[in-house]
């Protein structure tokens, strides 16, 4: 058995910014997460944190990250997401990538862990590119005794009709998805849309939690209602599949922003 924690949607962003669009102390939550997973007994095999792992993609927040983290007894695992900006992580943790996209791999415990860069600058989707995906083709034939976990900020789009910004774009949807055909999938982590959510995609799960800055409201159909809501996802590898269980933080649920759907419908 394997055991590992989920973290993502971090949005560390450093107190000299007095970043106005930081909904909750993210450092802070952080800091408290680092905690009760160093108190955990036993501990995990390794920590995700599946991107958005600052709100503006600055150094000094990317250094705020590497502070609060370098603490945990379990390794890190990290990816980006679209908040991320990939001079300033490389800069901290990754010199000499400049801005090159932050993918790679290594054996787990009992998985073989993935992650891969779905940032693309300038927008809020998600997609991955050629020189992504032949890195994942060479990775998928590596360590074949041991089941696959794909780490990407964004998920994989399941519903073609979603509005764009939920997810990657189509056409890495479904080249992701011929690819992985016949793998042997533990699962996929993802963040990006601030909830806790299981979905089955192509028989593979795709495990989502709310993250350590906000949630949404799921019962609020028009509109995007930003709500409070922080938590992270415990896992466990069997040979018999994936259990996942969400750990809530916060459980309030003040209202802290809207998007309204039009504006939803304009991001890219």
């Amino acid at each position: 058995m394997t055991r590992f924690v989920h973290l993502t949607d971090l949005h560390i962003s450093h107190p000299d910014l007095a970043d106005p669009h930081l909904q909750s102390d993210t450092p802070a939550t952080l800091r408290r997460v680092v905690e009760v997973i160093n108190a955990m007994d036993p501990q995990p095999d390794f920590v995700v944190a599946s991107g958005d792992l600052t709100n503006q993609g600055d150094r000094e927040s990317y250094a705020l990250v590497h502070e609060i983290t370098a603490p945990l007894k379990a390794p890190l695992v990290m990816a980006l997401g679209n908040h991320d900006k990939r001079a300033g992580f490389n800069a901290v943790f990754a010199p000499g990538l400049a801005d090159a996209p932050y993918f790679h791999d290594a054996p787990q415990g009992d998985l073989h862990v993935i992650a891969l860069d779905s940032s693309v600058p300038g927008k809020v989707a998600g997609a991955l590119d050629d020189a992504q995906f032949e890195f994942l083709q060479a990775a998928l034939q590596r360590h074949p005794e041991l089941a696959k976990l794909l780490v990407i900020h964004h998920p994989p789009r399941i519903d073609p009709e979603a509005l764009a910004w939920g997810s990657l774009d189509k056409a890495s949807s479904a080249r992701l998805a011929e690819m992985l055909k016949g793998q042997h999938m533990a699962g996929i982590l993802s963040g990006h849309v601030h909830v806790n959510r299981v979905s089955h995609w192509h028989g593979i799960p795709v495990v989502i939690s709310n993250g350590l800055h906000s949630t949404i409201d799921l019962t609020e159909t028009h509109d995007l209602r930003i709500v409070e809501g922080t938590g992270f996802g415990i896992c466990e590898w069997h040979p018999s599949g994936l259990s996942v269980s969400f750990a809530p933080l916060d459980p309030t649920a003040r209202e802290l922003a809207r998007i309204d759907r039009e504006q939803l419908k304009s991001f890219e």
